[in-house]
């Protein structure tokens, strides 16, 4: 039995391919995953799901990445949820401002079935 099984794992992204391969992935680790297109679709399912961790793609409509986790990380019940940073930029100053808005990690795309699970499973061990 995988250490992942029942994680509820939440992966925002606008790009349809993205959100399937990453729940493709994770469910086959035995994780729960909770889909969401942008922010504004992902603030109402974390309020319902509440996930153990949240995977969120910096370039979206409406309200990106950035603005999503700092979201998050100002909701008091939803502080301690490890948010995960995905994104094709992988410079400095994105990485740095990630960290600003509270994420606890930055993955860059596209991502492999591995380094996504190893994401999960170093900010799920801290629970």
């Amino acid at each position: 039995m995988s250490e992942l099984a029942g994680v509820k794992v939440m992966v925002i992204d606008d790009s349809n391919t993205i959100r399937r391969s990453a729940e493709i992935f994770l469910g086959q680790a035995g994780c729960d995953v909770i889909l969401a297109e942008d922010g504004f679709d992902a603030l109402a399912k974390i309020a319902d799901h509440h996930p153990d961790l949240i995977f969120v793609d910096v370039m979206m409509p409406r309200l990106d990445g950035y603005q999503t986790c700092s979201l998050i990380k100002k909701n008091p019940r939803f502080k301690a949820t490890p948010v995960i940073m995905l994104s094709s930029k992988d410079g400095l100053f994105d990485r740095a401002r990630g960290r600003m808005v509270g994420s606890d990690e930055y993955l860059t795309k596209p991502f492999t079935k591995d380094s996504l699970l190893a994401a999960v499973g170093a900010h799920v061990q801290q629970r």
